[in-house]
């Protein structure tokens, strides 16, 4: 699977129509077809990532996984599915999967938009721009979730003109170089039928309307700088580099315009005592020789906070202790991890000599002896040493 931004392959915006998403694919696949480019290594790959950037935005909710959590909500990542190898698929694959989209008029004089249809004056406004912000968050945030309030410093509306740009509402008049339709177009003829060529209109810059009184405020923009309070609910599961979308959240559009995203990108903190694997978290366990030899009961930290945990005598270094679901909460939810204890037994660098004395009188006893290891464990020392 690719990489890059499905909507940057297609070049079109986040708030795409179903029609204009089918369109810019058509338009994707056309240019970088088979029969058009045999033996092009690069057009293939291309037209590959044009088919699997589709695949995914045509449908509601991979394009809504997509839109919050990039790749990883569509490629298996993080408890999500249903993503597809286009790089492993053959071109007849690929046809047969959109249907008629590959159909008789695929090469057509209608493929070019030789129709002549009426699209309509555009929306007003210019688009803000995406905003991407870091996150930094703690590790018991991330294993249940949370909360964050950020003041964010981005293009807010104008609240002077609501955004439009100009003093009232009546100081507005129609673009005469597109009539008000917001675009200009260019047509040329081609052996393969007409080809139209749209631009946003250069005079009103796709407004299709000039404004006549600009706001005293915006000076015309229909935003200003400025600074926003914004709420991100940060789902449990989340790993370091996974990022979420929070739509039109970004910078206000230009002359109302609709706003773009803030696109939040997770980084997870390093604990002090916890390493993370998955779900699961691991706890180096520290042991005296007393508790490891004749077991006891430890208050043992968890993200929780504090738990008891009984150990059995005879624990030996290293042994890994499970704590069930003391880990952290999966993404939407899939299932809770552990948390795995790594025992360490503490071995004293002094001791006084009484100490000495004690522990003098265990060298000789046959439960001190690592040769009477379990028989398991001498047997299979034994095949191998004779």
């Amino acid at each position: 699977m690719t990489n890059r931004d499905y909507y940057e392959i297609l070049e079109v915006d986040k708030n795409v129509s179903d029609a204009e998403l089918k369109k810019a694919y058509r338009k994707k696949a056309m240019k970088y077809h088979p029969d058009r480019n045999k033996g092009d290594a690069d057009a293939e790959k291309k037209f590959k990532e044009a088919s699997e950037a589709y695949d995914v935005l045509r449908d509601p909710q991979k394009r809504a996984r997509y839109d919050q959590y990039g790749h990883a909500g569509v490629n298996g990542q993080g408890g999500f599915g249903g993503g597809v190898d286009f790089d492993g698929m053959g071109f007849e694959d690929i046809f047969s999967r959109f249907g008629d989209i590959f159909g008789s008029s695929f090469f057509g004089e209608q493929s070019f938009g030789g129709g002549g249809r009426s699209r309509g004056r555009r929306q007003p406004g210019t688009p803000g721009s995406d905003m991407k912000i870091r996150m930094p968050l703690e590790l018991n945030e991330i294993a249940f979730g949370t909360e964050k309030k950020l003041k964010i410093k981005k293009q807010l509306v104008c609240g002077q003109c609501s955004g439009t740009g100009a003093q009232t509402d009546s100081d507005f008049e129609t673009c005469g170089t597109c009539n008000g339709m917001g675009e200009v177009r260019q047509v040329t003829r081609t052996m393969l039928g007409q080809m139209v060529n749209v631009q946003p209109c250069p005079t009103c810059n796709g407004d299709g309307r000039i404004i006549k009184n600009k706001c005293s405020k915006c000076s015309g923009e229909g935003r200003i700088k400025g600074e926003e309070t914004v709420k991100i609910n940060i789902p449990s599961g989340v790993s370091n580099g996974n990022y979420i979308t929070l739509r039109e959240q970004g910078n206000a559009g230009r002359r109302g315009g609709p706003a773009g995203d803030l696109i939040v990108l997770i980084e997870e903190k390093e604990h002090e005592y916890f390493e993370r694997d998955g779900n699961n978290i691991y706890y180096n366990l520290n042991l005296s020789i007393p508790d490891a030899v004749l077991g006891t009961e430890v208050q043992v930290s968890t993200l929780k906070g504090k738990a008891k945990l009984k150990i059995e005598e005879g624990t030996q270094p290293g042994k890994l202790l499970r704590m069930r679901g003391k880990g952290i909460i999966g993404l939407n939810n899939t299932g809770t991890g552990d948390q795995l204890l790594r025992v360490n037994v503490y071995m004293p660098n002094e001791l006084s000599s009484e100490e000495k004395k004690t522990i003098e009188k265990l060298r000789d006893s046959e439960n001190f002896d690592p040769k009477n290891m379990n028989q398991e464990e001498k047997g299979f020392f034994s095949k191998i040493f004779g």
